[in-house]
């Protein structure tokens, strides 16, 4: 299957949610034909409004489409939609791509890897990091396992979600690269939250030590992006708290599973687990902040 002519790909999207959302109304944008999946229907209608085909199921999405991307929620989903008697892989046809970008576990990625192969479908894991800023914006960093082949086939595709796009190496290699890249943010977020408490305690203004800051050898994305949403108090999600708890968990099992002691995941994991607990699991990660409040 070429990536060359538009007329040739029907996408399926699965997950229509704070980032899939985005992603498929960008594909939506080139004039692909997208067909679209979610569990709550509702989600879906400015998409369907624009042009989107809805199926009533991930089966009959997957047997409308030739290339099935995922983003959905925690492993368990991935696996029941892509492994369960009425998923994906069941009812997608021979020489179909399918790509999870949902952040999962490596192992699972491997283990659909294999199972799409015996039924002569290729797969891909390609998480993504950005948020809803990325995903709106089309600027995802996309990280990519499987076969080079096909992730040269659906380079494409990506190109139209993301701007940093990096194949890593076989499958699980992408969720791989996804858990390290949560473990940067996770320490990241906890000294960020803490540089603006110090900041507030020390009676300075956190906007104008921002200023500062930003530009020098603390930059980061997270400083630039969620420290001005943590200092208005704005805690809209770009990345639930719940579904970053699912990844540092994933993470950890991982981290057990190659012989890392991740001592500075564990303490973010303890600090996010007290957040959701106090009622946060649906603001955005850089809620962190009201644990230092």
């Amino acid at each position: 299957m070429m990536m060359a002519k538009n007329d040739e790909i029907v996408v399926g999207f699965i997950g229509i949610g704070v980032m899939g959302k985005s992603m498929a109304a960008n594909l939506m944008s080139t004039g692909l034909e997208i067909h679209i999946y979610t569990r709550t229907k509702a989600k879906a209608l400015e998409l369907i409004s624009g042009g989107a085909v809805w199926q009533d199921s991930p089966a009959a999405l997957a047997a409308a489409a030739n290339i099935i991307i995922t983003m959905i929620g925690y492993p368990k989903d991935v696996e029941e939609i892509y492994l369960g008697e009425n998923g994906i892989l069941s009812n997608a046809a021979k020489s179909s791509i399918v790509i999870d970008m949902t952040t999962s576990s490596p192992q699972l990625a491997e283990h659909i890897y294999q199972k799409a192969k015996e039924l002569g479908i290729s797969a891909l894991d390609a998480p993504v990091s950005g948020g809803d800023i990325g995903a709106k914006q089309g600027s995802l960093s996309i990280m990519v396992g499987g076969d080079k082949a096909i992730f040269d086939q659906a380079r494409p595709l990506f190109e139209i979600m993301g701007q940093n796009i990096v194949y890593q190496g076989t499958a699980g290699c992408g969720q791989h690269c996804k858990m390290a890249n949560q473990i940067a943010v996770a320490s990241t977020l906890m000294g960020v939250c803490e540089a603006l408490r110090y900041a507030e305690k020390a009676g300075l203004s956190p906007e104008t030590v921002l200023d500062s800051i930003e530009a020098g050898a603390a930059g980061s994305w997270t400083l630039t992006n969620l420290a001005p949403r943590m200092i208005n108090g704005d805690f809209e999600p770009g990345f639930y708290v719940k579904h970053f708890i699912k990844d540092m968990k994933i993470a950890l099992d991982s981290s057990a599973d190659i012989g890392l002691n991740a001592r500075g995941l564990r303490l973010a994991k303890e600090l996010y687990d007290k957040l959701a607990a106090d009622g946060g699991e649906n603001f955005g990660t850089h809620a962190l902040y009201k644990q230092y409040k």
